[in-house]
């Protein structure tokens, strides 16, 4: 039998329908008499309604606010001091608060029929002050986004372990301003939701997009004042989730709200533009970092500030918080100083509600640290790579306890460094840019160190005051009469290769091969408790369950093998898919055969759980567990238009032990294209009335195959001593560092000119910007020395 267990390179399992187009999402359900649903989104990103006017006739089919009978709004807690709440109907009550907000739900025989009612509907707005930046909206005469607070602040926190005596004697300081733009996440399916009421359970079923479906039945219970047993969250195939469908959506409790007063089956799906102007809105960060190095570029202190325009409303159950209380924490990176300061604001606009995505804020503060450190290279004149190397936490020192109390588990940083540096082949690219271009474009090199913390569970996201925290997550393994193994977790699948992990784990403890091995997942209905799938968490959490129940029935299946084999249960072996006692074999089949379909050859004391079990799992240590990666990339940067072409980019990471290897790598590749595309394409830029000017993709950027490299990959293997296996997560690491690394080799190649960039994406257009600031500091500078 073939290896089919932890460390082997075999397909997905979910591929095969998927690729042959069986796969099933919430547009391809068929139910008799389900009804289509639009929302007219309000134009305005701040106004009061004055008045709404339904069109005659269309009674029972056009609903507003008022028409939401026995519905909640979405409130979403924290227990942090000075975190304000904000109330979230999910049609406008009062007054819109960005543009794209839902007032009015219409319903329809068919979607098309449904947005004609929508434009039938008139509303009167009364336009309000906007709130467009977090500039404005930290501003002491600013309009509030919500009347009955005091200010524009969801939250103002910070962390302080004292900078104040390293500022007053560090010989080297650097300050510098960062800013990382507003995107979107672009999952290829959007949200879409289906809800009906089930008679015969007495149940109202909805069927969702979503990477939590537990989390999404506790929320949709709140909203809608039912028992969590009368609600059956059952998501199908998920295309894509990236943090998006993580939050509770106020058109999945909208849909949901229409299925169980009317009992009859509804559905939206969302539209590329819904997705682009009110569904999604993430990453946008401002910095002002200061550094405290001695002179030979070593990090003595760190001092910052950070605002994050967080949208109008807090998602739940993350909160908008989440974004800001990750940047203080992870801003340090994996360098090792004491004297640190990060003050966060999280400011409400009148834009769309902040979600989280691939890498939660690490991305940001990833750009900002590792440009200052680039920064600090260039003020002492010394290589950024050797810099860098001398500030990583080593090897030596792990376990480390950073100036934040990130407790990275294992590993080496500089090691990965090192590599980096081997494979991009830094003296080849040095000695290239010394000879100079042909076509006059000029040579750049940077690299980007990061951690991912991931599968954080309790002690960290209870620091945070959220109102839902994970703790343990739970699986259940069970063997079949025939043979076979069935695996139920309550995680969801959203294309990161958990139907074929999870399988991979059971296979390494049953040793039976994963064809015979079946995965459900996310169903609240069959499948056992889990938070779902984020924060890199689905192979640590739901892995190391799965891996506890496998083991909990392989003991089962011993006992009863060496009563069918009469001998102890200490001799059986389980191995290539059969049980082994010295000479003698059976198959897993007669073990089933014996407990399913003849209980009179079992023992008298067998045990009662028969073969199945269910466990719970979270790591020894549940502060998260830490992989890690450097990316270096090689650019060119054409002077006289700005266009940036990548030449090689290559990337060395560290995620314990790898259960699927082509897993990972796919995970690393799909990671790094959305780097890439944060690097160079993505913004969703507003203006200050607050109008969204991407509204399709014409206008907002996505990389392709032409505009991504051939990247290439190594990989370490530095076991996490607090999971099983030794296992950490892999799902966000390619999206962190792109952006750092290439703009650090766009600034490499700008160093002759003095120009430096500090935003992304690096557009041609502030790339030029930044050429022609440098000409005009310097051509300042020969005239104040003439």
């Amino acid at each position: 039998m073939s290896h089919t267990g932890i460390g082997a390179r075999v397909r997905r399992k979910e591929d095969a329908r998927h690729l042959i187009g069986r796969g099933r999402f919430v547009g391809d359900i068929r139910m008799p008499g389900l009804r289509d649903v639009a929302f007219l989104r309000s134009t305005y990103a701040h106004a009061r309604i004055v008045a709404i006017t339904r069109p005659a006739g269309s009674e029972g089919s056009v609903y507003t606010v008022d028409d939401l009978a026995g519905l909640s709004p979405i409130v979403t807690r924290s227990t942090i001091p000075g975190y304000k709440e904000s109330t979230h109907w999910p049609l406008a009550s009062g007054k819109v608060r960005f543009v794209g907000e839902p007032v009015v739900m219409a319903v329809a025989a068919s979607r098309a029929e449904a947005e004609d009612l929508c434009d039938a509907v008139q509303v009167e707005f009364d336009p309000l002050p906007v709130i467009a930046s977090s500039e404005a909206g930290r501003a002491p005469d600013a309009p509030r986004v919500h009347e009955e607070w005091p200010d524009n602040l969801f939250l103002e926190s910070g962390f302080d372990s004292g900078v104040d005596e390293v500022a007053r004697t560090a010989p080297v300081k650097v300050t510098r301003e960062y800013r990382t733009a507003r995107q979107c996440m672009h999952p290829m399916e959007g949200k879409g939701v289906l809800a009906y009421w089930d008679y015969q359970a007495s149940q109202l079923v909805v069927v969702t997009s979503t990477q939590v479906p537990h989390m999404i039945r506790t929320g949709l219970a709140e909203c809608l004042g039912l028992d969590q047993s009368r609600i059956r969250v059952a998501p199908p195939d998920v295309g894509g989730g990236f943090g998006y469908k993580c939050v509770l959506q106020p058109e999945e409790v909208l849909i949901a709200w229409l299925a169980l007063t009317r009992k009859t089956p509804f559905r939206w799906v969302e539209d590329r533009r819904e997705h682009l102007t009110a569904g999604a809105n993430t990453r946008q960060h401002q910095y002002r970092v200061t550094a405290y190095a001695d002179e030979r570029g070593r990090l003595l202190g760190l001092d910052a500030e950070v605002m994050v325009d967080t949208g109008a409303y807090s998602v739940w159950p993350f909160t908008a918080c989440l974004e800001p209380s990750q940047i203080a924490g992870n801003l340090p990176g994996p360098y090792d100083f004491q004297a640190y300061r990060c003050k966060t604001y999280t400011v409400a606009t009148n834009k769309p509600a902040f979600t989280p995505y691939r890498g939660v804020a690490r991305t940001g503060v990833c750009f900002a640290m590792e440009l200052t450190i680039d920064a600090i290279a260039r003020a002492v004149g010394r290589e950024p790579v050797d810099v860098r190397a001398e500030n990583l936490v080593t090897a030596g020192q792990m376990p480390f306890t950073n100036v934040t109390r990130k407790h990275f588990d294992s590993g080496d940083y500089p090691a990965s460094l090192q590599r980096a540096r081997e494979m991009i082949g830094m003296e080849a690219v040095r000695a290239r840019q010394g000879s100079g271009e042909p076509d006059g474009r000029h040579i750049g090199l940077g690299f980007a160190t990061y951690t991912e913390q991931s599968a954080h569970g309790t002690t960290v996201f209870s620091s945070w005051g959220l109102s839902v925290i994970p703790g343990y997550d739970q699986a259940s393994v069970k063997i079949t009469p025939d043979g076979g193994v069935e695996v139920r977790a309550g995680i969801h699948t959203i294309g990161q290769g958990l139907e074929t992990t999870l399988a991979q784990v059971a296979s390494e403890i049953l040793t039976i091969p994963i064809e015979r091995i079946t995965v459900t997942l996310g169903d609240t209905a069959t499948t056992p408790y889990s938070t779902g799938a984020y924060a890199s968490r689905g192979i640590v959490m739901s892995g190391g369950a799965t891996s506890k129940a496998a083991q909990t029935v392989a003991g089962q299946v011993r006992r009863i093998a060496a009563h069918l084999m009469k001998c102890a249960p200490e001799e059986v072996e389980l191995r290539d898919g059969r049980i082994f006692a010295g000479n003698r074999s059976i198959a897993f089949a007669d073990v089933g055969f014996a407990w399913y379909m003849r209980p009179d050859l079992l023992p008298t004391d067998v045990d009662s759980r028969g073969l199945e079990a269910t466990e719970a799992y979270k790591p020894a240590v549940d502060s998260g567990v830490f992989s890690y990666a450097t990316h270096a990339a090689v650019v060119a940067v054409d002077p006289e238009t700005g266009m940036v072409e990548i030449l090689d980019y290559v990337i060395v990471e560290d995620c314990g032990r790898r259960v699927n290897p082509m897993i990972v790598e796919g995970q690393a590749y799909g990671g790094t294209a959305q780097g890439i595309g944060t690097a160079l394409f993505e913004e969703s830029p507003y203006d200050d009335l607050g109008q969204p000017l991407a509204s399709t993709l014409l206008d907002y950027l996505l990389p392709g195959p032409t505009e991504l490299p051939s990247i290439r990959m190594d990989h370490f293997e530095t076991l996490s001593p607090y999971s099983a296996h030794g296992v950490k997560g892999v799902g966000e690491g390619g999206a962190i560092a792109p952006p750092a690394a290439i703009v650090n080799a766009i600034n490499d190649a700008l160093a002759p000119l003095g120009a430096e960039l500090t935003e992304v994406p690096a557009t041609p257009e502030r790339i030029l910007a930044a050429i022609l600031a440098a000409r005009g500091r310097r051509s300042a500078g020969q005239e104040n020395a003439a």
